[in-house]
């Protein structure tokens, strides 16, 4: 019988490296800080160069290498811009966890606002992901793309535009599994639900502020909730480096909610 690998090594991302955008907060943050524990180089994007700097300072306890890139991902010529800087270290694990959720009545939604979401979303997902295949053809690799649960089933009103923008992720997810597992690359998706951020946390207070209506919206989910909690941004960076790893390495075109059972409910 041939010998399993060690679970020690299935999970050792010693000699590898990660490309995790959206990394200065949050879940891209609690995934940088998983990612270098099991000794990942670390390629840290995001918008905001101070809130890199101190998630930088405080991965350096781990004493791996942490390169951090201020990016917009709104702007094409930015995502190659900084993949042309990759060209020595191309990474062997991406995440695509960068996006944005403001809450916009539909019947109120204007083109720039749709369009910067889309572009956010959807659109730098899908450049990201055409870079990494593009430039590691012969090599192969994982990309971890981050959905929602809103692209399933959705629960939260103001949010179609948020809605369509995750669809379009797991579908994303799902063909470039399909067409490229051949070629070494293994692509599959997260499914967020209700995860206590900083971010959602702002986002949740400004519209609170203006709509008591979702106070309601917000004691129905808890109630759909199996878990009866909302969930920690590190729950999801565990699966993203399950994912990651060769635990997983059967897994293709895959959208794995981690959501407190909210769809099964």
């Amino acid at each position: 019988m041939k010998e399993l690998p060690r679970l020690e090594t299935l999970l050792d991302f010693t000699g590898k490296r990660a490309l995790i955008t959206g990394a200065g907060a949050g879940i891209g943050k609690a995934m940088a800080h998983r990612f270098a524990e099991a000794g990942a180089a670390l390629e840290l994007a995001d918008m905001d160069t101070d809130a890199l700097a101190r998630v930088k300072t405080e991965l350096s306890a781990f004493g791996g290498e942490i390169h951090s890139h201020t990016i917009d991902l709104r702007y094409k010529e930015q995502i190659h811009r900084l993949w042309r800087s990759l060209e020595t270290r191309l990474p062997d694990v991406l995440i695509n966890n960068a996006g944005m959720y403001p809450f916009k009545k539909f019947t109120e939604m204007d083109f720039d606002l749709y369009t910067r979401v889309m572009d956010v979303n959807l659109n730098a997902v899908y450049w990201m992901c055409h870079e990494m295949i593009t430039r590691r053809r012969k090599q192969g690799g994982v990309i971890i793309n981050i959905g929602s649960i809103e692209a399933v089933l959705p629960f939260k009103a103001d949010m179609a535009h948020y809605s369509v923008s995750k669809a379009g992720v797991v579908a994303l997810t799902r063909s470039l599994a399909k067409e490229y597992a051949g070629h070494g690359f293994r692509v599959n998706a997260l499914l967020p639900g209700g995860i206590i951020t900083s971010g959602t946390k702002r986002a949740a207070k400004q519209v609170l502020s203006l709509d008591v209506g979702l106070v309601k919206t917000g004691i129905e989910f808890m109630q759909r909730l199996p878990a009866g909690r909302l969930g920690q941004p590190d729950e999801v960076a565990r699966m993203a480096l399950v994912l990651a790893s060769d635990l997983a390495s059967y897994m293709h075109g895959a959208a794995v909610p981690v959501d407190g059972g909210f769809l099964s409910a």
